[in-house]
């Protein structure tokens, strides 16, 4: 008797657990993926938007401003979501705001996504990387910015977003396009200000948002000086030049001009350098922070 009430004991404790073990993967599961952010998300909003002529195709990828598949797209593909799976709102040149050089900024972009939504997955995973063009296009003011980033952050939240993941900025600074400027210890310090005061915002918002609200950190700022400081072991030889050798100087360019891609020449092998132009991450690079991002989520 003692016998079959122990069996009984393990068969009833084996299908608990194996109604735990699904519901936690179930819970785990994200099985929709809204991006939201400028140049460095943005898979196609300005290239269409400009009828094909920017970024200039080629060399720049498909409407991608880089040589090829951005990271929101390879995060997709480790998530094992399909293109339907996924809604992308960034817009290149976008800032942390309302609207910016024509395009939607973050907030804007947001609004939007929560305007055409009538229903919001609570499965679904979002992610916000913006705030670089503020400082790029001249802003001298992180805590505004930072307040918008938080400010998005939160209606996503109100929403029904439970699970956001939000990068950091790398050091602005030190990009091609700005190294060598008379602005760039300028930008060094913005970058650490933004970072800085978003940090402690994201301590704050985990504290006032609905409990189960996950606020992911991606600190892109440590990879990009981790890539700069030991390149060999990203499989990068050129950290400091562009893969492009006359690609814009200026943040995002606004010229819808195609004839700017019969004006460049590319590198051999662009898979060795960090940088695509003097503002973006190679197609490598982006597949790094894929990683990167991915790791953060699990």
């Amino acid at each position: 008797m003692k016998k079959q009430i122990f069996i009984a004991g393990i068969a009833v404790l084996s299908l608990i657990m194996i109604v735990f073990i699904n519901s936690a993967q179930n819970f785990d599961r994200i099985d929709e993926l809204y991006v939201f952010g400028d140049s460095l998300s943005d898979v196609g909003n300005v290239f269409e938007a400009t009828g094909g002529a920017y970024p200039p195709n080629p060399p720049y990828f498909q409407g991608r401003y880089s040589n090829g598949r951005l990271w929101v797209e390879h995060l997709a593909d480790k998530l094992e979501l399909s293109p339907k799976q996924t809604a992308n709102f960034a817009w290149g040149g976008a800032t942390s705001g309302i609207n910016s050089n024509d395009v939607p900024g973050l907030l804007a972009q947001v609004q939007s996504f929560i305007d055409s939504k009538q229903e919001v997955n609570p499965q679904a995973l979002a992610t916000i990387w913006s705030g670089a063009n503020d400082y790029l296009h001249g802003a001298t003011n992180p805590i505004k910015s930072v307040e918008n980033l938080s400010r998005a952050i939160a209606l996503l939240s109100q929403a029904g977003i439970k699970n956001i993941l939000v990068a950091n900025l790398p050091d602005l600074g030190q990009l091609p396009a700005t190294r060598n400027n008379p602005n760039s210890e300028t930008l060094t310090a913005l970058t650490n200000a933004h970072n800085l005061n978003l940090s402690k915002s994201l301590d704050e918002l985990k504290q006032q948002l609905n409990s189960d609200t996950q606020i992911i950190e991606f600190d892109v700022y440590s990879l990009y000086q981790e890539a700069i400081t030991n390149p060999a072991k990203f499989g990068f030889i050129n950290v400091s030049d562009t893969c492009l050798n006359q690609s814009p100087q200026t943040p995002e360019s606004e010229s819808n001009s195609p004839q700017i891609a019969s004006t460049i020449t590319v590198c051999e092998r662009p898979a060795q350098f960090l940088f695509w132009d003097g503002i973006h991450p190679t197609a490598a690079a982006h597949q790094i922070l894929a990683e990167k991002a991915f790791l953060a989520i699990k």
